[in-house]
């Protein structure tokens, strides 16, 4: 019975509509090799990039650095324009930090606990609260006013641009083939590269800060604002239409409240990113919990470093829940006396802070101060006198990542580096057309061979091998992992809390344990940028899996197939779009770390970013963060199938 099952699944999930063109693929792709390798292995015997496929840019992207810098006191751009706006970016900042501070700690606190209560419900309005004392417990009272005032101004600029954008990509098709591509670099760049001509033009502080953070957190905003005003009901606009309603009558009466869950999520995306890069920005002055992180990480202080980070994931997640629970409540009848609440919240958070003024209990009082930093540390000098190394039999922390470096990473980025550069050409071609469309291949081809132009091909590959390292351990954990939340409720509700502080945590944060644990090195890099990514495919996968037909599992179990069965051939086959888009979002997630990672020795690529920042290179620092944009284009072209359309009579 089970043998029968299995012939018919197979039978019924691979039709000749998928199998043949595959085939025909194939059969070209070798074709093609069979030409196009004699004749490249005839021209370019040497495996690397040849110098005269290679485009020299540092010298125009000097000129322009030093024109940046010669004028940038004098120049009417500068100061009639850039200068206001640098100007306006440090007043309401500071604005808004002193408003915080005014208000005291019992203040803010009351307020942020009354907003969460009447947006998200009483439970995440205690979550808040709890949440706000513990940044004073911690001794971060006045470092997380200075994140939360620089957060205000950003997430407000950032929601402002990603509007108009939203809007003009949402009610134009031209304007949204213009913007798509814009969109897409701007999410792909690692921070760390566009951080350098924002610090050239502004200089190093909280303008260059903000203004990086909008380019950083704007994109999401923009990208749901048009998805939700394109997606509108059209049955609802024709009626409005009918009404003789005006183009700005249907776009305020109908399409942005159509679109309120859209703009909603957009902000709390919009939130989460905003708040990612605001710790990112320390390295050129954003000061707050970031700052804190980064002059820890730099000294290598975990204990420090964990106090600082711990506010830090606090509030991503009470950022990411009040928001989140927003949402949910959208078109739901509001409370009675909805409005006599709000005065009576506003009422009270006023009483709150009027009270503190006058008890002079506006500053977090010293004696309240718990301090975590020496016992980290001291547990952190256990750990690396126990873990580090010397451990019987199965090794330490340290030996684990020098054979992860010497058995994985060496090898693979030997190899990739060894292959003619012709031959990496193929490959990426190869795998782009067999998953998607010729299209979809001469994409990557091309993102990959602007890499080259670049003049940066050793130290992509030596990149492209991390990632792909760090993919396949990502992949493997985390399939592990989401078919045992996906066959478990038990299991996935132990998952849940812990996944939910990984995924809202900051780049930043992951790489204060992964040092302390592993050092410096590549290994640390791809250790954090596998805890990174891995809340990400571990809930695609629970997700995809739990979303297959119940009734497909139920044919199953009654031709006797075993529950190893069930999921190789029923489960997995049905959610084969859902692990593919498991595997993307690894690979982005990965990328994303990995190039951070040159802060602790991951070299190639993140290094030269990062190298390009400290010594204000903007060459160096562009070349690298271009060549990572055509690094991450090429991965998604390669894991992440095109659609097709139909053919008639399939």
């Amino acid at each position: 019975m089970t043998a029968t099952f299995t012939v018919t699944a197979e039978k019924t999930s691979t039709p000749g509509v998928r199998t043949n063109p595959t085939v025909r693929k194939l059969a070209a792709l070798t074709l093609i090799a069979a030409v196009l390798v004699p004749l490249a292995a005839a021209r370019w015997a040497g495996g690397t990039w040849p110098e005269a496929l290679t485009v020299d840019v540092s010298g125009p992207l000097g000129r322009a650095s030093d024109w940046i810098i010669d004028n940038r006191d004098s120049h009417p751009l500068f100061l009639h324009f850039l200068g206001h706006v640098s100007n306006a970016v440090v007043l309401s900042v500071r604005a808004v930090y002193l408003a915080l501070l005014a208000v005291g700690w019992a203040g803010a606190t009351g307020v942020a606990a009354l907003i969460a209560w009447r947006v998200a419900g009483i439970r995440l309005a205690l979550a808040t609260a709890t949440a706000f004392l513990a940044c004073g417990l911690l001794g971060m009272w006045v470092p997380t006013l200075q994140t939360l005032a620089l957060m205000v101004v950003a997430v407000a600029a950032s929601v402002l641009v990603g509007l108009l954008l939203g809007l003009a990509a949402g009610l134009s098709d031209r304007m949204d083939r213009i913007l798509r591509p814009v969109l897409d670099t701007m999410q792909v760049l690692p921070a760390f590269a566009y951080l350098l001509p924002v610090v050239l033009v502004f200089g190093i502080g909280v303008p260059a800060a903000v203004l990086a953070t909008v380019v950083y957190a704007a994109p999401p905003m923009a990208r749901l604002t048009a998805l939700g005003l394109r997606g509108a009901d059209r049955e609802v606009l024709e009626a409005v239409e009918s009404l003789g309603t005006t183009a700005r009558q249907r776009l305020l009466t109908a399409r942005i409240p159509l679109a309120r869950k859209e703009l909603l999520l957009g902000l709390n995306q919009t939130i989460m990113m905003a708040l990612s890069m605001a710790v990112i920005a320390s390295v050129i002055g954003a000061g707050g919990l970031g700052d804190r992180v980064y002059q820890a990480l730099a000294s290598v202080d975990v204990g420090a470093a964990l106090a600082a980070g711990i506010p830090i994931v606090l509030l991503a997640v009470v950022l990411d829940r009040v928001t989140g629970a927003a949402g949910a409540r959208l078109g739901q009848a509001p409370a009675p006396h909805a409005r006599a609440l709000w005065a009576g919240a506003l009422t009270a958070a006023a009483a709150v802070a009027v009270a503190g003024r006058l008890a002079d209990r506006l500053e977090w009082p010293d004696g309240w101060v718990v301090g975590i930093a020496e016992p980290v540390n001291r547990a952190v000098d256990w750990m690396t006198d126990h873990l580090y190394s010397g451990v019987p039999v199965v090794g330490g922390t340290a030996d684990w990542a020098g054979r992860f470096t010497t058995w994985v990473l060496d090898p693979l980025r030997d190899g990739l580096q060894g292959l003619p550069w012709w031959s990496v050409l193929l490959i990426v071609a190869a795998l782009a057309w067999v998953i998607g469309t010729w299209r979809t291949a001469l994409t990557a081809v091309l993102a990959m061979a602007a890499i080259g132009v670049l003049g940066v091909w050793n130290p992509s590959l030596d990149t492209l091998s991390q990632v792909l390292a760090a993919v396949a351990v990502t992949l493997v954990i985390g399939f592990a992992t989401g078919v045992a939340a996906a066959r478990s409720d038990r299991v996935e509700r132990l998952l849940r809390p812990v996944l939910d502080v990984f995924q809202t945590m900051p780049q930043f944060v992951y790489l204060i344990p992964v040092v302390a644990l592993f050092g410096v090195g590549r290994a640390p890099a791809v250790a954090a940028a596998v805890v990174y990514a891995l809340p990400a495919v571990v809930r695609i996968t629970t997700q995809g899996l739990r979303q297959v037909d119940p009734a497909a599992l139920e044919a199953a179990r009654s031709l006797g197939a075993t529950s190893g069965q069930q999921l190789r051939q029923v489960q997995i086959p049905l959610a084969r779009r859902a692990l593919l888009l498991a595997v993307n979002q690894g690979v982005v997630l990965v990328l994303a770390v990995v190039i951070i990672g040159g802060l602790v020795g991951g070299g190639a690529l993140g290094y030269d970013v990062v190298f390009g920042l400290a010594q204000g290179d903007l060459a160096t620092g562009l070349v690298a963060g271009a060549a990572i944009v055509c690094l991450g284009l090429m991965l998604d072209r390669v894991t992440q199938p095109t659609e097709r359309r139909p053919r008639k009579g399939a």
